[in-house]
């Protein structure tokens, strides 16, 4: 099957954002796949489209019952359908839940470098954002990692001026695939201070071997948790997550933020897609997917390592997006983006969009080719700055 993932159609020309956005670069930038998606998605929604009518959307039985016995089967985390909000995707949803929960100027604690919609979403809303940076720790293998400041964290929960908290789980860019011992930890000191966690936990699926995702309310049930198969499958572009709360007074909340923001309404496509997904042929695909980007990532790791060793990568858990330290070769990533595009005609994340200059992020799942030209262009203009 790893075929299918070396072979791909041209997405140039299609509308896509992460192609059309600069043509004629190589895009290793916005966190989409260059993948087709499923086999057995692209039959339930050209079974879909064959019907013809696409009218308003009731999300039926059958997409609860994927969406639930899914997580149940495969991570041993149970909900039932009166738990779920279902919207159009996990950034209106972490919008509507910070509407719903905190008041304008109120703090909502995140842990940078962390995915630039937390940003986003808290500001839009009216409200601070308050940063707990992660610790790096440089390891012996040449690489690092980042743990959480739980004194930090502490601190921040303590302040009832703080009432969320943003947990990105498993953590991009950072890629860390975070530990039941360290989730605890969190649902602890959260729980001491009355601080409500909001897990995004879009990258659930994507973990490397030898890492195992633990659903962040299996720890602290008062949790809430946003989901959507739009990563691990490729369907960011239908439109579907959902939001998990067991609490009534608090799903009540946010359904009222949700349609207040008109984000209520979801389309056909995205449904039909998630029950497909979450399905035995979803499950099959998704190993082989998981083990293709587990051999980017090894290609990815060795070729840094002979090429550039000055820039270490983080060590990559989870998610498709290493994280690549840049400090030593005395450019600002805004300005390293810049040379890149203009001169190497590839596209990259500069890490102050995570809150962290001296770092890039890669898209690695696209085909080995690709990656390695693109890995190619970066290399020769790197070596120039080191």
């Amino acid at each position: 099957m790893e075929n299918i993932f070396d072979n791909v159609p041209s997405r140039s020309g299609t509308g896509s954002y992460k192609w059309d956005s600069r043509p004629g670069i190589i895009p290793l930038w916005v966190a989409d796949m260059d993948f087709t998606t499923a086999p057995c998605v692209i039959e339930a929604l050209r079974r879909r489209v064959d019907h013809g009518i696409f009218g308003y959307t009731l999300v039926r039985d059958e997409y609860y019952e994927a969406l639930t016995g899914w997580f149940a089967k495969r991570h041993g985390y149970t909900f039932d359908r009166g738990s779920v909000i279902y919207t159009s995707g996990v950034v209106p949803a972490i919008s509507a839940i910070i509407k719903a929960l905190a008041r304008p100027g109120e703090g909502v604690i995140v842990q940078t470098p962390v995915y630039n919609c937390f940003f986003s979403s808290i500001r839009n809303n009216g409200c601070r954002i308050v940063e707990n940076p992660l610790l790096r720790i440089d390891t012996e293998e040449g690489d690092f990692t980042y743990v959480m400041d739980y004194d930090g964290l502490e601190s921040l929960c303590a302040d009832p001026a703080n009432r969320l908290l943003l947990l990105c789980n498993p953590h991009n860019p950072a890629g860390r695939c975070w530990k039941e011992e360290e989730l605890r930890k969190v649902a602890e000191t959260a729980s001491r201070h009355g601080v409500t966690v909001v897990s995004d936990e879009i990258h659930c699926e994507l973990t490397m071997p030898g890492y195992s995702y633990t659903p962040y309310a299996t720890i602290d049930n008062g949790a809430i948790t946003c989901l959507s198969p739009s990563k691990a499958f490729n369907t960011a572009g239908l439109q579907i997550a959902n939001i998990v709360t067991p609490s009534d007074e608090i799903r009540a909340r946010i359904d009222r933020a949700i349609n207040d923001n008109e984000v209520c309404d979801v389309n056909p496509f995205g449904v039909e897609a998630l029950i497909a997904s979450y399905s035995p042929d979803g499950l099959k695909w998704l190993e082989a997917l998981r083990a293709y980007l587990h051999s980017n990532w090894l290609f990815t790791r060795r070729r840094l390592a002979e090429e550039l060793p000055q820039c270490p990568a983080a060590r990559l858990e989870a998610t498709y997006l290493p994280w690549i330290d840049i400090s030593s070769l005395g450019i600002g990533a805004d300005t390293l983006e810049q040379r890149l595009l203009e001169e190497g005609g590839v596209w990259v994340n500069p890490g102050t969009m995570y809150g962290s200059d001296g770092y890039i992020r890669l898209n690695i799942a696209c085909p080995r080719a690709l990656l390695s030209e693109g890995l190619d262009r970066i290399f020769k203009i790197l070596k120039t700055l080191s």
